[in-house]
């Protein structure tokens, strides 16, 4: 498995089974690196933000980290197993 021994660019646990890539510019907006993340998180975070607010304010794991309704997530998902999955809230 080549994902093997990596850790999600947003909560830094090991990833699992399920891997996606994240571009922390959107794609949308010209971005094109990418970043390991679990369904989980990559669902978190576009249930969170737009990809305008992605692009301009949060597109270092950092201030992701230190937004409140992200840092409640990792709280929460923090002793999780690698391929934990519940549903994710929509946008409000």
């Amino acid at each position: 498995m080549e994902d093997e021994g990596l850790i999600c660019w947003l909560c830094g646990r090991p990833l699992g089974r399920k891997v996606e890539y994240h571009h922390p510019v959107p794609k949308s907006r010209g971005g094109r690196a990418t970043v390991p993340v679990h369904p989980i998180c990559h669902r978190t975070l576009h249930a969170t933000f737009s990809n305008a607010e992605l692009e301009r304010q949060f597109s270092e794991p950092d201030k992701l980290r230190a937004h409140p309704d992200i840092a409640k997530f990792l709280r929460w998902i923090a002793r999780k197993p690698p391929d934990f999955h519940a549903p994710t809230r929509r946008r409000k």
